[in-house]
């Protein structure tokens, strides 16, 4: 790699982006009359392929702020695909978690079979150049500055290059990023049109509502004290994207968010945490409305973990510093399916 004002060369992943391998659909012996693949099932074994184990279940998995460390530039993709039993990279059925390390001055090019592409920068700054293929005139091209806290979508459509700022003072950039690419690998298409149009969301400003949400005096008493990311385009769902939800929340010192669930999965990001902080996750509540036998997953700053959809969760912060997270779900698509279900555990 070299300074910004040479020639760039460019960094990809081609599974990180989408690329449809070659190969043919599987196709059983069919007879003239095409019942060759036709399959039938009683009901009462059939319908429930999570619990006899034919689909698999998405495991409660932590990944390590070293995954992040030095090193070159690259895209390391949060990669739970064995577990899930499919042949592309993914993070979860629908979303794939990525961390985006960029070195002083350089760059990656992204160009994902995605709809949905959000951003939030860990540390450093830079820029994201952007060329749509499918957005208004207005739209089509842009550059986007981005510095911690901030938040960038990207719709469909999107080829984009991004940039570290150069300085012998400056360390590079690391971006936290998910798609809904695995999404569409799975329904074997490909975005027709964009859904929203790019976006920042400030951390100034994100960090400016939350403070006021903190403020308020009923914020003890609410189940979480958090700020959620919209978008003007979906103002029926309130998330950052059609896909896509986001909430930047606080966790203040010596509390804990009571257990609740949901049905989308939940790719968590620590942005800052003292040492102690945690979470409980686990499948079943007792009469207290505690988790019965959890999995704990510890928290440290930079690192990521899965929540399981329709599995209790908690998050604990038993430190004298306040703890900061962001959580990214496919909870964009539950509610417009009207399928999110989330619950709270009683007091």
């Amino acid at each position: 790699m070299h300074a910004a004002d040479t020639a760039l060369p460019t960094t990809t992943s081609a599974a990180d982006d989408g690329a449809a391998d070659p190969g043919s659909l599987g196709v059983g012996t069919a007879d003239e009359d095409w019942t060759g693949d036709a399959e039938f099932h009683e009901y009462s074994r059939a319908v429930d392929p999570i619990g006899s184990g034919l689909t698999s279940t998405i495991p409660v998995r932590s990944f390590p702020a070293s995954l992040h460390g030095d090193g070159p530039t690259r895209i390391v993709p949060l990669d739970l695909s064995a577990e899930l039993r499919v042949t592309y990279t993914a993070t979860s059925p629908g979303l794939l978690a990525s961390f985006m390390i960029l070195r002083p001055g350089e760059m990656v090019a992204t160009a994902p079979d995605a709809t949905s592409e959000l951003y939030f920068c860990l540390r450093g700054s830079g820029r994201s150049v952007f060329a749509s293929d499918r957005g208004a005139d207005d739209q089509s091209t842009g550059t986007i500055p981005w510095e911690p806290g901030d938040v960038v979508v990207l719709p469909a459509g999107c080829t984009t290059v991004h940039t570290a700022d150069d300085g012998e003072d400056i360390g590079g950039a690391v971006l936290y990023r998910v798609t809904d690419a695995p999404l569409l690998r799975y329904l074997g298409v490909r975005p027709h049109e964009p859904r929203f149009r790019p976006t920042r969301h400030a951390a100034a400003e994100i960090r400016a509502h939350l403070d006021a949400a903190l403020a308020d005096p009923d914020a003890a008493a609410r189940s979480r004290i958090a700020v959620l990311l919209a978008n003007a385009a979906h103002r029926s769902s309130r998330t950052v994207t059609h896909t896509l939800w986001a909430m930047y929340g606080v966790l203040p010192a010596g509390t804990e968010q009571r257990p609740h669930r949901h049905q989308s999965v939940a790719l968590d990001l620590v942005v800052a945490c003292e040492p102690g902080c945690y979470s409980l996750v686990g499948s079943d509540l007792d009469a207290s409305g505690t988790i019965v036998d959890p999995v704990r997953v510890d928290w440290e700053p930079g690192g990521a973990f899965v929540t399981p959809p329709g599995r209790w969760h908690s998050h604990h912060n038993p430190s004298g510093q306040s703890a900061f997270f962001l959580p990214v779900q496919d909870a964009g698509l539950h509610t417009y399916l009207r399928s999110l279900d989330i619950r709270f555990a009683s007091r």
